[in-house]
């Protein structure tokens, strides 16, 4: 199933990814991610507003077609950086194509002669963002709808919108030059693309193995909002909270992750040592959602005691 939007920013041959979260495009990664975060609740298959099974599949289809790529694009530095930039171009681009510009609806006109741009605009984003996937049938023109007020938006605003230029990265040429197919073994099959809470998960692995536990736990909150019974998130978290000395709160998770899946090796490997350290016998509780408080235990064990190798040696 292929989207075709053909309105707003969408006319000019441009994915209008802050229209498809209905976020201002002036949104910061902490607004981003809370908005993205709502809407793949919202439609996953276990949601109310996906009750048949073709609206689960059109849900399947928005999350995995228009609502991912786009958080992807505006979750990365350099890369929210560089679209920034083109948006920042594309105002001022449109300025001076202001006679051609349409505009179909009527809330779109009246941002365009608005006295209060900005609290006009960003009051009307986030009335619309309400419900914008709550009729998953009405989505494409509720995103068009946005990307106009994005277009008057950004002419309005021509020259406002900055962002620094991402850092230079090496760039392949694919279209430019032709490789010679004759020396040339086939291309391997595209790997296949990992899942949101994967791709949480890998995140939060990568930091992890820099020791930036804080950062990894919020990668690893994010992706139990999206998935509460993941046992192999649940493992890594408890693993967290372990190495922040919070043993209660490792012992929460890891005791949810062998509910969940009773082979789960960390959770089998570790689970005991923080019953002993705690003075408890093993238990096997209901799958449950801790309050973190942020409170730390103790760590009984001492830096190099019961936990001291658990990451490997490595020092926080």
């Amino acid at each position: 199933m292929s989207f075709k939007i053909d309105r707003g920013l969408f006319r000019y041959d441009f994915i209008d990814h802050h229209a498809v979260l209905c976020i201002p495009v002036d949104a910061d990664v902490k607004d981003i991610r809370k908005r993205y975060i709502k809407i793949a609740r919202s439609l996953h298959p276990d949601s109310s507003v996906t009750a048949s099974a073709a609206e689960k599949q059109l849900a399947n289809e928005l999350l995995s077609k228009l609502v991912n790529p786009a958080y992807e694009k505006l979750s990365g530095e350099a890369a929210r950086a560089e679209y920034i930039l083109i948006l920042s171009q594309m105002g001022r681009r449109l300025v001076q194509e202001s006679a051609s510009v349409e505009l179909n609806t009527d809330l779109a006109k009246q941002l365009a002669g608005a006295p209060n741009i900005d609290h006009f605009y960003k009051s009307a984003i986030a009335k619309i963002a309400q419900t914008q996937y709550d009729s998953l049938q009405q989505v494409l023109q509720v995103i068009a709808q946005v990307s106009e007020l994005n277009l008057v938006y950004l002419m309005r605003s021509a020259g406002k919108l900055s962002a620094a230029p991402p850092p230079t990265q090496p760039k392949i040429n694919s279209d430019t030059s032709k490789p010679n197919t004759a020396n040339t073994p086939p291309a391997p099959a595209p790997a296949k693309e990992d899942s949101v809470v994967e791709q949480y998960v890998r995140r939060a692995q990568t930091l992890i193995d820099k020791n930036q536990f804080a950062q990894a736990k919020v990668e690893l909150q994010d992706a139990l909002k999206l998935e509460p019974k993941n046992s192999h998130c649940h493992s890594l978290i408890a693993l967290v909270y372990l190495k922040q000395n919070q043993l209660k709160m490792a012992k929460i998770h890891f005791d949810n992750a062998l509910k969940l899946d009773p082979n789960d090796q960390i959770a089998l490997q570790w689970k005991p040592k923080i019953d002993k350290a705690l003075g408890q016998q093993p238990s096997n509780p209901k799958v449950t959602t801790p309050a973190d408080n942020g409170g730390k235990q103790p760590d009984k064990s001492g830096s190099g005691g019961l936990f001291g190798g658990l990451f490997g040696g490595k020092k926080k």
